[in-house]
Parts: C-alpha cells; sequence; structure tokens
C-alpha cells in the first residue's frame, strides 16, 4: 500500500527506488529545459556541470529544519521509513533517471544524442530534499558513486559534522542560513539548537572543494554582513554562493513575494561581504538570482 505522501511527492514526479523508503530521484528544471537544448543550471556556468546529465537525488526525505523559506514539502512526513542500501541506490539511478525523462524522448525540441547523454548521467546532485546525512549510509555511498565515475555535489544543513568529516564528495555545500543562532533558530526552526554544529561542519570546508550557500530572504536574514563575511573567512571555503529566496513549492504557505530579493539585492548584498572578507565576486547567475564569491589565493 502506497502511503499519501508517497502519493502525493510522486504525483510531483519524485521517483523512489523503493516503496518502503524515501530515497528519490526528481529531475530539476533546469535538467529538463538542458535536455531540449534550453537554458542551463547555474551549476553549468560556475562549475562545468552537464545540466541535462545531472541526477538530483536524496538518500532520505528526513529533515531536522523547518526552515520557513525552504520550497520542498517537508509537509509530507515519510512514516516507517527502511532505508535503502547504497547498492540499491547506485544501481537505480539510471533505471529511475530514464523512467523520470522517458516522455522527453519524443519531443521535437529533444535530438537523439542529448537524450542518450542525458541517460547516461556523469553527475549526482545530493541534493533534492531531506537532509542527506541523517542517511546513515551516506559516506559509503558517495563512496560508490565516486568509484562508478559519477561526479557528487553534497548538499548539507551542516548538522552532522561527524558524518560529513566521512564524506568526500566532489563538492561539498554547507548551507548557512543566518548570521547568528538567534536569527537560525526563529527562521529553521530545527528540532534541537544546532548551530554549534554547523559552525564545527563550516570549519570543515577548508580542507576540502566547498562552498558557503547562503539563501537570501528579504527582512528575515539580510542583514549583518560583517557576520557572514567573518563565518565565510573562518569556514575557507572555497566558494560562497549568495542565493535569492524564491517564492516557490511549499514555502508559499509560510512567506510571501515581498520575501524575494532582486538580484541588484543579492549582488549588493555579496559585494558587502566581499568588502569585508578575502573573498571576490567571481561570477553571477541572474536567471537564479545567485552570486558567486571565490577564496582570493
Amino acid at each position: 500500500m502506497i502511503s499519501t505522501p508517497c502519493k502525493a511527492l510522486r504525483s510531483q514526479g519524485y521517483q523512489f527506488f523503493s516503496p518502503d523508503s524515501s530515497a528519490a530521484v526528481k529531475p530539476c528544471l533546469w535538467c529538463k529545459k538542458a535536455l531540449k537544448g534550453g537554458d542551463t543550471c547555474y551549476k553549468h556556468q560556475f562549475y562545468g556541470i552537464a545540466s541535462h546529465r545531472c541526477v538530483q537525488m536524496t538518500p532520505t526525505l528526513r529533515c531536522n529544519h523547518r526552515c520557513l523559506f525552504c520550497w520542498r514539502s517537508f509537509e509530507h512526513e515519510y512514516p516507517g521509513e527502511r532505508e535503502c542500501t547504497p547498492e540499491e541506490i547506485l544501481a537505480g539511478i539510471p533505471a529511475l533517471q530514464k523512467r523520470a525523462l522517458s516522455g522527453y524522448k519524443v519531443s521535437p525540441y529533444v535530438t537523439a544524442e542529448r537524450f542518450s547523454e542525458a541517460l547516461a548521467p556523469a553527475h549526482v546532485a545530493i541534493s533534492l530534499s531531506g537532509e542527506p546525512t541523517l542517511y546513515s549510509h551516506l559516506p559509503e555511498l558517495i563512496g560508490l558513486l565516486n568509484e562508478e565515475g559519477y561526479t557528487t555535489f553534497l548538499v548539507t544543513n551542516g548538522t552532522n559534522p561527524d558524518v560529513l568529516s566521512r564524506c568526500d564528495p566532489f563538492q561539498t555545500y554547507v548551507s548557512l542560513p543566518a548570521p547568528d543562532r538567534e536569527t537560525y533558530l526563529r527562521i529553521c526552526r530545527p528540532r534541537d539548537d544546532y548551530w554549534d554544529r554547523i559552525r564545527e561542519s563550516l570549519a570543515l570546508l577548508g580542507s576540502r572543494r566547498s562552498a558557503v550557500r547562503v539563501t537570501l530572504v528579504r527582512g528575515l536574514n539580510d542583514y549583518a554582513p560583517e557576520r557572514y563575511a567573518a563565518l565565510l573567512q573562518e569556514s575557507g571555503a572555497t566558494y560562497g554562493e549568495l542565493k535569492g529566496y524564491m517564492y516557490l513549492g511549499y514555502s508559499r504557505k509560510r512567506l510571501s513575494r515581498e520575501h524575494m530579493p532582486t538580484h541588484e539585492y543579492i549582488r549588493e548584498f555579496a559585494g558587502a561581504i566581499s568588502e569585508l572578507c578575502d573573498y571576490r565576486i567571481a561570477d553571477e547567475n541572474r536567471a537564479s538570482r545567485v552570486v558567486q564569491l571565490e577564496r582570493m589565493q
């Protein structure tokens, strides 16, 4: 019997590895656009990732945050979850990606060559939904993906530094949702106060290819650039990314359009941070409202 949460997410395009697990694949908008020869994700611009060959997935939908600005569905809890093994996930990725994209084979905008490339994915973004470090076999899963030749991006909220320290993705993202503890507790509504753990995770980034990601929400966390600058500087991360909150998905139940900053506002805020630390503005993508900062050597 398929649970109600599972039915709701299936209707949104989630492809599950197993009926009793919340591990899932869901191609993002940019994958589909790139498949049709359209625009690509800013990760292609910044890091050379081919959007139509990228798998967006998660090993679990569980999360220990309830962030006001999250567009994903934490309203749909997944009861009675069994954890898939890393081997199950690795084996299932090509088939689930193929199932998710099968309808594009007959599109007049999709070439046979590009469709064939999309069915042979080269990159896995562990970023779909949930908090991946709550999956107990995450280091082993990333190891298997690496061995199989995938490049991997791991996006985490930083609440489990012990797990993160054992993971070896191509690039590690740690989300920095606020400039201080009080703002973090107010807008992320965590199950516990994980601020000190997030600081521990940030401290791991200087020894690996990494990025600190800030989702800027107008009127909630868009202040104290000096604190963001200090946290970024202390992390030693390769990159910083300031991305504007987008009024999409389930976040529309919690926030309004007025919370969405313009690209110009984000760039101005990124510039203020840049002036206060050893990071410079390296690139920007207006469509995604994101500005990339890079550590100066």
